[in-house]
C-alpha cells in the first residue's frame, strides 16, 4: 500500500490543522523502524501498489516544522516535502487578512530558513502565492496564483519546486489543468491511499489528524485501516457537499 501523508503544524492546540509534538514523535518512531518505506513523492509515484510505501508532507510552512518536525524527520533519515505559501512566507497564516476562528495563527518559515531546509534536503513545494481557493479564480489570476508561486520560491531558495499541493484541498478543472503543465505533480486532499497510476495533477493523501490518536498508523495496511479510512472520506464528503 502506498500513501501520502498530510501534516500542516505541530503544536498543542488541538485544531484541525495540528498534531500535538509527543503524536508527531510517536509516528515518526513508528515510520523509522521500517515497516513502511518513507521516501520523496517523486520516488512514491514510481512505486507499484504492493510495496508499503509513504511520502511525509506538511502544507503552509510553518515555522515549527524547522523548529520540530524537520529535527526529527532528519534523525532518522526520513525524506519530507514542504508546501509553501510565497507571498506569506515570513508572515502568518492570516490568509486574506482574515484568521480562522478554529486554527491557531502561527509564524511561517522565511526565506533564510526555506533555502537552508532545502540545502538540507527537505523538497519545497508551491501551495499558491495567496493560498486561494482556486476554483473561485479564472484566467490571469488563477495562472498567477499556480505559476507565480513557483517562481517566487525559485527566486528566494535558487530551485524551481517540483510539486503543487491546492489549497483547501479545492480542485477545478482550469486549476489542475494548469498545475499538469507547470509540475511534476499536483497533492489534493482526497482522502485516500494511492492506487495505480494517478492523475499526476490530482494525487490524493492521507490527512494525519485522522490518526493522531495511538495506534491507528500502526494498523496500516489492515482491513481495519482500509474501513477506517473509507469512513472519514466519507464524513468529510458529506461536510464539504453541506458546506457548498
Amino acid at each position: 500500500m502506498r500513501a501520502i501523508l498530510t501534516y500542516h503544524s505541530i503544536d498543542s492546540s488541538g485544531s484541525p490543522i495540528s498534531m500535538s509534538q509527543d503524536a508527531f514523535a510517536r509516528q515518526v518512531a513508528w515510520l523509522a523502524k521500517g515497516r513502511v518505506r518513507v521516501t520523496t513523492v517523486d520516488d512514491l509515484l514510481q512505486l507499484p501498489d504492493d510495496v508499503d510505501a509513504a511520502a511525509v508532507t506538511f502544507d503552509d510552512g510553518f515555522r515549527n516544522f524547522a523548529e520540530i518536525a524537520a529535527p526529527l524527520l532528519a534523525e532518522h533519515g526520513l525524506p519530507s516535502t514542504v508546501f509553501v505559501v510565497s507571498d506569506h512566507a515570513g508572515g502568518t497564516n492570516t490568509w486574506g487578512g482574515v484568521p480562522d476562528p478554529g486554527v491557531p495563527t502561527l509564524p511561517l518559515l522565511g526565506w533564510d530558513e526555506l533555502a537552508r531546509l532545502r540545502e538540507r534536503g527537505v523538497t519545497l513545494g508551491a501551495h499558491t502565492r495567496r493560498h486561494c481557493s482556486l476554483p473561485t479564480l479564472t484566467g490571469d489570476a488563477l495562472t498567477d496564483e499556480i505559476c507565480g508561486a513557483a517562481s517566487v520560491i525559485e527566486t528566494h531558495t535558487g530551485a524551481p519546486p517540483v510539486g503543487f499541493a491546492y489549497p483547501y484541498g479545492r480542485v477545478s478543472d482550469a486549476a489542475s489543468a494548469i498545475v499538469e503543465r507547470a509540475y511534476a505533480w499536483g497533492c489534493t486532499t482526497e482522502l485516500r491511499v494511492l492506487r495505480g497510476a494517478e492523475a499526476r495533477a490530482r494525487i490524493p493523501r492521507l490527512d494525519m489528524y485522522y490518526f493522531r490518536d495511538s495506534g491507528w498508523l500502526e494498523r496500516w495496511g489492515t482491513a481495519r485501516f482500509n474501513y477506517y479510512v473509507k469512513l472519514r472520506a466519507q464524513a468529510r464528503h458529506v461536510r464539504q457537499r453541506l458546506a457548498s
